[in-house]
């Protein structure tokens, strides 16, 4: 089995490489297009998979940041995300992994147990929160900033420091949701 671990390769100088995992290539084409369009210092680099593991190829550059891409309509995609988590290194979440949840009913109503219970374990180990649908652009302007701090292109912060900034901030709660 193959564990993809955030220092086996060696970086690239001014170039931070971003991994969306999901099951939607038109949703991650799509976020993908969007982080491309934001200015970034640095080269950007986006790699699409729609599972884990990645092939064993000599060529592929060190990751900076994992975005896993879950849909919360369909069950393929939760069990998709958690095949995969198998095939990363704890590592990873430490700071360089974090989940992006789509597809979340838009009426409080509608929330079921089952949907709580994932949206709790995904915004427990998360950096990021779950979006509305239709805000791709601003997605893509913090996935961008957070995969800077990934790569270490931003002084004075690492992605470690930036875990636990956006742990401790206030931010609300499921039932407000």
């Amino acid at each position: 089995m193959s564990v993809l671990r955030p220092l086996d390769k060696l970086p690239c100088l001014n170039t931070a490489t971003i991994l969306l995992v999901g099951t939607e290539d038109a949703l991650l084409q799509q976020l993908a297009d969007s982080m491309l369009k934001e200015d970034c210092a640095s080269e950007l680099k986006v790699h699409l998979a729609k599972c884990l593991p990645l092939p064993s190829s000599v060529n592929r550059p060190r990751i900076d940041l994992i975005v896993f891409v879950v849909n919360l309509h369909s069950k393929y995609s939760l069990q998709n995300t958690e095949e995969s988590l198998r095939h990363v290194d704890a590592s990873f979440f430490l700071g360089k992994a974090c989940f992006l949840a789509t597809g979340a009913p838009l009426d409080p109503f509608l929330f079921d147990d089952t949907f709580l219970s994932v949206v709790r374990a995904i915004r427990c180990s998360s950096l990021l929160p779950i979006p509305v649908e239709g805000f791709r652009a601003t997605m893509a302007q913090r996935l961008v900033r957070v995969l800077q701090i990934c790569a270490g292109h931003v002084p004075g912060v690492s992605a470690l420091n930036l875990l636990s900034l956006l742990r401790s901030s206030e931010g609300p709660s499921l039932e407000d949701l």
